[in-house]
C-alpha cells in the first residue's frame, strides 16, 4: 500500500435458488449474496450460506486486519442486524463476541445468515481506515466493494471455495481483474446478478470490484491486458484521460522487469472524491492486490498533477507483484485476518517496492538522473522524523503495536533506502553485474506466489544467492540499530550530499513542514517560525500575514485543501494577485509565479569521480 498524503491538510485537522434440503453436497461452495439494488439507509444485505457444518458451534467473522494494511480497522463494526436462520426459517441464536466475531451455538441446524453492511467513505474519520481499503454505497451511482469489508468467514472454513454473487442495477458495470463466471438477468426488477466463483477467502478479499456507470479502457502491454475503470462523479476526467500515462508508465515498468511475469492481467480501479472528507473518501494512495489495486484521490486535482501522482501511486501498487504478493512469508500467505502474525520483512514489502517505483523511472528515462537524485534526498530528509536506530526487522514484525506503529510511514523512506544501500553493495560486490532487481528475480523463481518462505529462512537465503558479505549488511543495518552511513554508499558511485537550492512546494516546505497555519477563527496565516521559500519571498510575504484570497478565490480552513492542490498547477511566469491583512489593514501584493526553493543540502554528482565510480553508478541506474 502507499498512501498520497497532503501534509498540511492532516496536520489541521444476491441472486439465486437455494435448496429447500436440509443436506448439501459436499461439493457446494460457501454461497455469498451481496444486494446492490434493494439498498436501505445506504446499507447493503449480505447473506452467506455456508453448507452443512458438523460441529456443534461455530464462530463468523469480519476482518480485523487486511493484507497490506498494516494497521487494526475492524470492519465488523459497521455490519449489523446479524441473524441466524435453520433449514425451516426460524431464527438462531447468534452471540457477538467482540467488534469483529459472532459466536452461533446450533451450528448444525445453521442454513445462513444474514446482516447489513455500512460503506465507511460518509463515516466520520472513516473510522480510521484508509480510503483504499475501505468501502463506498452510493445507491444507484458507485458502489467500491474491497470484499474484505462485506464478505466474513467461517471458522476453519478459509480455504473452502466461495461463490460471490452479487446482484447490481442492469447500468451499473463491473470493474475488477475478476473473471464474471455467469451472469443472470432478474426478471420485473432492472437487475443482473453477477456470479464469481473463487477457491479461498483470501481470493474474496483479494479481488476488489467497483460497480458503476460504464467507464473503462483496456490495452494489452506485453501479453499483459490492463483495465482502466475510472469513477469520477463529476464527469470531470474519464478512463481515457489517465490510459495514456498508465500504458506510457506500466510499458516502462514491464521493460524494467524484464522476464518476471506474476500476471496475465491487472486492473486499475479508480475512486475520484467528489468532497474529500465531507461524507466521502477523505484520504488518499492506493491498496495493492495480485492482480489490480483500488487508488482513491481527490477529483479536485488538474489533470497534469493528478497523472503524476498516479504515476508514482500506481507504480508502486503494480510492482507488488513481486513482492509481497510474489515473494512472501507463510504469515502473509496463511493470513490470520483476526489475530494477524506479522512478518519481520517490510523492508523488502514496501521498501524495495518503494524503491523500485523510483528506480524504473530512471531507469526507463521517465526522469533525469538529477531528478532521481532529488527523490532519495528527499526520502533521507523525510527518514529524519523516525528513530534512525530501530530494528527494522523487529519494527515489521511488531508493526500492529502502538510502540511501533507510528514509525510504520518509515517503510516508504528508509524502507526504500535500505533497498537502495542494497542494491549499490550488491552491484559493488558483483562488478555491477546483480542488483536488487536480479535477487527478486532468483527469489521469485526459488519461491513465488503459492510457495511462502519461513520468515525466519529470508535472510539466510538472500546471502546463499548473493555474496558472504550481504550477510553483515543486514546484520548491521536491518536486523541490526546502526543509521545507514548514506555519504558512504554514495560514495561507492560517484555521488555526493553538498548545500544548495532544493525545490520545495508553494505552501509546503516537505511533507511535514508548511509554511502556513490556520488562527482559531480559520484564517490562513504564513508562519512566523520558518524560513520563507523563494516563492513567498518573492511576495514579499511576512510572518502572521493572513491571506484572503489569491487571484479573486478566498481561502480559509474549510477549504485549504482547494488551495494545496490548486497551487501544483501553478505555472512559473504566470502573474498572481494575493489579498492579505496585516497588522489590521488588507494590502494586495502582485507579481509573478517562480519556482519555489529553499536552502538545503542536495545529492549530486562529484565532479571529479573515477571511472570505476562511474561504471557502477551506470550499472546502478541503467542495467
Amino acid at each position: 500500500m502507499k498512501k498520497f498524503i497532503y501534509a498540511l491538510a492532516m496536520s489541521f485537522a444476491i441472486f439465486g435458488c437455494k435448496t429447500t434440503q436440509n443436506t448439501v453436497t459436499e461439493e457446494q461452495p460457501i454461497i455469498t449474496k451481496l444486494d446492490l439494488v434493494n439498498v436501505q439507509d445506504d446499507r447493503v444485505m449480505v447473506s452467506i450460506d455456508p453448507a452443512e457444518f458438523t460441529t456443534e458451534t461455530t464462530t463468523f467473522y469480519i476482518p480485523k486486519t487486511v493484507p497490506g494494511t498494516y494497521s487494526t480497522s475492524n470492519y465488523g463494526k459497521y455490519s449489523e442486524d446479524f441473524k441466524a436462520y435453520d433449514y425451516k426459517g426460524n431464527e438462531l441464536e447468534i452471540v457477538q463476541l467482540d467488534e469483529n466475531s459472532w459466536s452461533i451455538p446450533d451450528a448444525k441446524n445453521l442454513d445462513k445468515i444474514t446482516y447489513w453492511v455500512n460503506d465507511t467513505f460518509d463515516v466520520q474519520g472513516e473510522g480510521g481506515i484508509y480510503s483504499m481499503a475501505g468501502t463506498n454505497i452510493l445507491e444507484d451511482q458507485n458502489f467500491l466493494l474491497n470484499l474484505h469489508g462485506f464478505v466474513g468467514y467461517f471458522e476453519n472454513m478459509q480455504e473452502k471455495k466461495y461463490r460471490v454473487e452479487i446482484k447490481r442495477p442492469s447500468d451499473l458495470i463491473a470493474g475488477s481483474a475478476l473473471e464474471i463466471d455467469q451472469t443472470v438477468t432478474t426478471e420485473g426488477d432492472n437487475a443482473k446478478t453477477d456470479i464469481y466463483n473463487l477457491n479461498r477467502y483470501f481470493e474474496v478479499t483479494d479481488n476488489p470490484i467497483m460497480y458503476a456507470e460504464p467507464d473503462t479502457v483496456s490495452f494489452n502491454i506485453q501479453g499483459m491486458e490492463v483495465l482502466l475503470n475510472v469513477y469520477s462523479p463529476n464527469d470531470k476526467f474519464s478512463a481515457e484521460t489517465f490510459a495514456p500515462a498508465m500504458r506510457k508508465m506500466i510499458t516502462a515498468q514491464k521493460n524494467f522487469l524484464g522476464d518476471i511475469d506474476n500476471t496475465d492481467k491487472y486492473a486499475i480501479l479508480l475512486y475520484l472524491s467528489a468532497t474529500p472528507g465531507q461524507n466521502d473518501a477523505g484520504n488518499f494512495g492506493a491498496l495493492e492486490h495480485h492482480t489490480s489495486t483500488v487508488v482513491v484521490m481527490p477529483e479536485i486535482m488538474e489533470e497534469e498533477a493528478l497523472n503524476e501522482s498516479l504515476t508514482d501511486i500506481v507504480s508502486h501498487e503494480f510492482f507488488h507483484i513481486i513482492t509481497p504478493l510474489g515473494v512472501h512469508s507463510q504469515e502473509i500467505h496463511y493470513f490470520d485476518y483476526n489475530d494477524p502474525k506479522m512478518s519481520q520483512h517490510l523492508w523488502m514489502y514496501e521498501g524495495v517496492t518503494e524503491y523500485f517505483a523510483n528506480l524504473f523511472q530512471v531507469n526507463q528515462g521517465l526522469i533525469t538522473n538529477q531528478e532521481y537524485y532529488d527523490r532519495i534526498n528527499e526520502k533521507i530528509e523525510a527518514a529524519k522524523r523516525y528513530d534512525d536506530t530501530m530494528s527494522f526487522t523487529v519494527m515489521s514484525e511488531n508493526i500492529l503495536e502502538e510502540e511501533y506503529q507510528n514509525n510504520y510511514a518509515n517503510v516508504y523512506q528508509k524502507g526504500a533506502l535500505i533497498g537502495m544501500a542494497l542494491d549499490i553493495r550488491l552491484r559493488e560486490l558483483s562488478g555491477g553485474s546483480m542488483g536488487v532487481l536480479d535477487l527478486m528475480k532468483e527469489l521469485t523463481q526459488k519461491y513465488g506466489k503459492d510457495k511462502p518462505f519461513n520468515d525466519d529462512e529470508l535472510i539466510s537465503d538472500i546471502v546463499e544467492l548473493t555474496y558472504p558479505e550481504i550477510q553483515k549488511f543486514f546484520d548491521t543495518y536491518v536486523i541490526g540499530t546502526t543509521p545507514i552511513p548514506y555519504s558512504e554508499f554514495f560514495g561507492k558511485v560517484g555521488l555526493t550530499i553538498r548545500e544548495g537550492e532544493v525545490s520545495v512546494g508553494y505552501f509546503l516546505q516537505n511533507q511535514t513542514t508548511p509554511y502556513i497555519t490556520v488562527d482559531p477563527q480559520g484564517s490562513i496565516l504564513v508562519r512566523n517560525d520558518v524560513e520563507l521559500n523563494s516563492f513567498l519571498q518573492e511576495l514579499e510575504l511576512e510572518g502572521g500575514d493572513r491571506i484572503v484570497d489569491i487571484n479573486g478565490t478566498k481561502y480559509t480552513r474549510d477549504n485549504i485543501y482547494d488551495l494545496i492542490t490548486a497551487s501544483q498547477n501553478w505555472k512559473e511566469g504566470d502573474p498572481i494577485t494575493m489579498t492579505i491583512t496585516r497588522n489590521g489593514e488588507e494590502v494586495v501584493v502582485e507579481s509573478t509565479i517562480v519556482e519555489p526553493t529553499a536552502p538545503g543540502m542536495r545529492l549530486v554528482e562529484m565532479q571529479n569521480a573515477d571511472s570505476e565510480q562511474v561504471e557502477l553508478r551506470y550499472a546502478w541506474l541503467k542495467s
